[in-house]
């Protein structure tokens, strides 16, 4: 048998290295290396033959999970129509963005619906939680409150207590006395998340657990914590802004990329529930430079602000400073209207900001980005009634996208009556709506500024 030697392990990206080296190989950080001592001695050989599992077809009816409702409609909306017994829930953001504020207030919610709460804080003390609750006005509400990191002595408090749901807040500061290296580090965390997943699947708790994110906005420690939990959801925002953004990326009881909004204020986190009216209520009148995004989060349309100045640079090489979008995207757009529409932007900086602190991923975002761009450049107005969706292929064609309905009627709900849309997308007839499709990039370029 091979003799077992210590590894060292990334705690950034979870990879591992025979000896320490300064730069991990695997994403490339400095200094992130810590030794571990390896988990088990190897396989072992089956000494006798295992039971038989028992097979089904696929054509099996099971019934749907039953749901509990916390009473805040925009988490039960990411949550998939409620909390789910036995399913584990990862909710990662970065510090102070408030993630145990929006637990502690959904705590208070589950427990007055019935569903025992059990809070355990790992990094502030009873008496840290007991500040906040008097402070968002929860001290009434029948949730159990407990500040401890040693993972043995929760399992037991939980395995006592059975409560519906417990919060875990946070992974990172679990202890388990069988794995030997210090809390925070990976094989804790995979280990620590292991057993409690386990337990929370053999006793039929739903369990929440609050990760902390590495500076690239992902969650911290191994990536396998992600595929262990059913869900994972990451609450996002800018500390500019008091909109908050809960973001389910992965979910097994319910459609993923969905989102729920909120607005932080004195008294917590208060649900919005019409997201495009607020993204949209500090837009004035119609100003080079702006234009507005009919997308879709999930299964939800949401109108945003795209706002784009472009001004002379006097750099050799010209900015492209881009805030809630990819910066690769923006960059691709400019190629495009270079080299498709002849219009250059030598010489130019370009900024890009997507209002309210929203973050857009989706491509139907490309042509209200070059809408907004070429608006700054040619100092023209879009109208101030016109929303845009599409993307842009390399060619500079406009291509179709999905959910083309649930955007204009989002739009004429909010007063809007003209949509520029790619020709060939599935336009159903919306009252108030004008629609004008568009073949390619060129086309758009010469009816709209009256280039290319």
């Amino acid at each position: 048998m091979a003799k077992n030697s210590t590894t060292f392990t990334c705690t950034a990206c979870g990879a591992s290295h025979p000896k320490w080296i300064g730069k991990c190989e695997g994403c490339g950080a400095w200094n992130t290396l810590i030794e571990e001592a390896p988990l088990s001695a190897g396989p072992k050989a089956l000494g006798h033959k295992g039971r038989a599992i028992h097979l089904t077809d696929l054509a099996t009816q099971a019934e749907a999970p039953p749901r509990s409702s916390s009473g805040i409609g925009e988490l039960d909306r990411v949550l998939g129509g409620g909390l789910v017994p036995a399913s584990a829930i990862l909710v990662g953001g970065d510090p102070g963005i408030g993630k145990s504020t929006l637990l502690l207030q959904a705590a208070a919610s589950f427990a007055t619906h019935g569903v025992k709460c059990l809070y355990i804080s790992g990094e502030e003390s009873a008496g840290q939680v007991q500040m906040r609750a008097q402070r968002l006005g929860l001290t009434q509400s029948p949730v159990a409150l407990g500040a401890e990191t040693n993972l043995r002595d929760i399992l037991t408090t939980l395995d006592t207590e059975r409560p519906g749901l417990a919060i875990i807040d946070s992974i990172q500061t679990m202890w388990l006395d069988t794995v030997d290296s210090a809390p925070g580090s990976v094989s804790q965390v995979r280990a620590a998340c292991h057993e409690l997943v386990t337990f929370a699947k053999r006793r039929g708790v739903a369990i929440i657990l609050v990760g902390h994110v590495t500076k690239d906005g992902q969650i911290a420690g191994p990536r396998v914590v992600e595929h262990m939990v059913d869900t994972v959801l990451y609450f996002e925002g800018e500390r500019g802004h008091q909109f908050r953004i809960l973001r389910a990326v992965k979910n097994r009881f319910g459609p993923a990329d969905e989102i729920g909004v909120f607005e932080m204020t004195g008294a917590g986190l208060s649900e919005v529930l019409n997201p495009s009216a607020l993204f949209l209520s500090e837009r004035g009148q119609a100003t080079p430079g702006s234009a507005v995004f009919a997308g879709i989060e999930g299964t939800r349309p949401v109108l945003t602000e795209i706002q784009a100045l472009v001004a002379p640079s006097p750099l050799g090489t010209p900015r492209r400073t881009v805030v809630g979008l990819d910066s690769g995207r923006l960059s691709t757009i400019i190629a495009v209207l270079e080299s498709r529409c002849g219009i250059p932007f030598a010489g130019l900086d370009v900024f890009l900001n997507v209002a309210g602190g929203m973050r857009v991923t989706e491509p139907a975002a490309d042509l209200a980005v070059a809408a907004a761009i070429l608006s700054a450049r040619e100092d023209v107005a879009i109208p101030p009634e016109t929303v845009l969706f599409g993307e842009i292929s390399l060619s500079g064609a406009l291509r179709p996208v999905g959910q083309t309905e649930n955007r204009l009627k989002e739009a004429a709900k909010l007063g809007f009556s003209q949509a520029i849309a790619p020709k060939g997308s599935k336009l159903g007839q919306v009252e108030g709506m004008k629609v004008r499709d568009m073949s390619d990039l060129t086309a758009f370029v010469g009816e709209m500024f009256g280039a290319g």
